[in-house]
């Protein structure tokens, strides 16, 4: 026990103290996306993904990509991440988490309020425009920003998610290193699992992630 956490429990009840101990501090991993591959599928994956250039952004808008879709009852895809990812989560009658905890891998921290947590598109709407969901119907690219088979979409904080904006993985990486493999298998994953093409630049930066799995 720290000395800290000790001095706390001569000044606070013991209800109090697990919430002030949880807040943006460093915690174990907890649930992850479904679909993470194994590094060798990864690599395998990585290897047969078409490296093209990025197409443009004309006629991008995150309208064009319908998410938080309703999934059960009152349940949309973000509530339903919400409790896939995190801990001891409770809802309400709309389906709205009122508590709960949410390990954030990106930053290696949890936290316990919702309004806390973006639900990440781990490729982001913008970029898989980009590189080709252009050209998809608008019905594919909401099953695409509604995927909860595959590791493309995962709570993380909402800082850190605004900070990764629609960067690809040449230009942005979660900040916490030790991800750095699992979040390179599932942008790998993600983008061979929906057929988009990749660039020379973010095919080097993933090839260097997986590579230090």
């Amino acid at each position: 026990m720290s000395a800290t956490t000790r001095a706390l429990r001569t000044l606070l009840p013991a209800t109090l103290i697990a919430g002030v101990v949880s807040i943006g501090v460093a915690g174990p991993a907890s649930a992850a996306p479904p679909g993470i591959p194994d590094t060798g599928t990864a690599k395998s994956e990585l290897s047969a993904l078409r490296v093209a250039p990025e197409g443009p952004m004309t006629g991008y808008d995150r309208k064009e990509f319908p998410h938080w879709e309703p999934v059960s009852g009152t349940c949309n895809t973000r509530e339903e991440v919400l409790k896939r990812d995190g801990t001891d989560v409770k809802t309400d009658a709309s389906c709205a988490s009122v508590s709960g905890k949410w390990f954030s891998p990106y930053d290696n921290k949890t936290y316990t309020a919702a309004s806390d947590i973006d639900i990440d598109h781990v490729v982001p709407l913008a970029a898989a425009w980009r590189s080709g969901a252009k050209d998809w119907t608008k019905e594919k690219r909401t099953q695409f920003a509604n995927d909860l088979s595959s590791p493309q979409l995962i709570a993380v904080k909402d800082s850190v998610n605004q900070n990764k904006g629609d960067k690809t993985p040449d230009v942005w990486k979660p900040p916490y290193q030790g991800y750095w493999c699992t979040y390179a298998k599932m942008w790998t994953r993600s983008k061979t699992k929906w057929g988009l093409t990749i660039t020379e630049a973010e095919k080097g930066a993933l090839n260097g992630m997986l590579g230090a799995c």
